[in-house]
């Protein structure tokens, strides 16, 4: 599947452009290459003014860059959505390995906390606006196998880290009382998306006792 071939187009006249960027003397602050920031002004294009809006001239605007810029990075549509769906991917591992390396998880209380964090990431903020842009490139990648297989649920440290907890609590299958654990959480973060409201903890909690169900260890 090379459906983002297409990104290659405006690549050469591109690169160059962005070493030119990544220049500076030693000590200098590093800024994120012009993909980088063209896909991060795509995901909040996405979240503000949906898939029909999301356009490469809306992209130029949002990152405040010229008119054609997107279009010479990213020329296709495919190619712009791709761009997003990888970025939102890597800003999603990096916000669950960082978490997933701070958590200690000794009780299901604490494990209720970790999630209730990660719920309030993924609700308030950019994280708010991410959560937009990935429901509704979700949407999207059931007609596109190519956006499907970017999304794919990953390895990372909050995941382990959740089902090392439920391992050393007796539970028979962790990796899928994992999954379903957190395809829960992730069911619960649309509905509050779209429907607002809070999530109390014992809504949390009874997603972990379930989890927990049949569990031997203490």
């Amino acid at each position: 599947m090379r459906r983002d071939r297409d990104q290659g187009q405006g690549q050469d006249q591109g690169k160059g452009r962005d070493q030119e960027q990544g220049r500076g003397g030693e000590g200098a602050v590093a800024r994120p290459d012009r993909r980088t920031v063209l896909a991060d002004a795509a995901i909040g294009v996405l979240a503000d003014a949906g898939v029909r809006g999301l356009t490469h001239r809306a992209v130029d605007a949002a990152a405040g860059l010229p008119i054609g810029t997107t279009s010479a990075y990213l020329r296709t549509r495919q190619a712009l959505l791709t761009a997003l769906v990888r970025r939102l991917v890597e800003l999603d591992q990096r916000e669950l390995q960082t978490l997933g390396e701070r958590a200690v998880l000794r009780s299901a209380d604490e494990l209720v906390q970790s999630i209730r964090e990660l719920m309030r990431r993924r609700l308030t903020g950019e994280g708010r606006r991410r959560s937009l842009a990935r429901y509704a490139c979700a949407v999207e990648s059931v007609r596109d196998p190519e956006l499907r297989e970017i999304l794919v649920p990953r390895e990372n440290a909050g995941r382990a880290v959740v089902r090392a907890f439920l391992a050393d609590q007796g539970v028979a299958d962790p990796d899928g009382r994992t999954a379903t654990l957190l395809a829960c959480i992730d069911g619960l973060v649309f509905d509050r998306l779209v429907g607002g409201g809070e999530t109390g903890p014992d809504e949390l909690q009874g997603l972990v006792t379930a989890a927990l169900r049949g569990a031997t260890g203490g």
